[in-house]
């Protein structure tokens, strides 16, 4: 019986996980996984774009790649900054954050 509760619990949190994955620029949705390009072409130019660094990732084959990570930051958009992150040219991650 808990197993069944915490199941639907889980089951209940998915949307909300699928929302923080993605943003709506104007009547167009960006999403993980999309590209540098995409990304442009659906928002326009960030308000700023920062070269965080460098990353290095491991293939499929044991091959290393260096990675460039990069933050764009989007807005404010009613009071709020979107900061998208990058590596590799794919976008891996969107935060908020309201302005003070």
């Amino acid at each position: 019986m808990n197993l069944l509760r915490l199941l639907i619990a889980l089951l209940g949190l998915a949307p909300a996980l699928l929302l923080a994955a993605s943003l709506r620029c104007e009547n167009r949705l960006i999403s993980t996984g999309d590209s540098t390009h995409e990304v442009l072409a659906k928002c326009g130019e960030p308000a700023s774009r920062d070269l965080l660094g460098y990353r290095e990732r491991r293939d499929d084959w044991g091959f290393h790649h260096e990675l460039v990570v990069e933050e764009w930051v989007y807005g404010p958009r009613n009071g709020m900054y979107y900061f998208l992150r990058f590596e590799g040219n794919r976008l891996v991650g969107i935060d908020s954050r309201r302005v003070q």
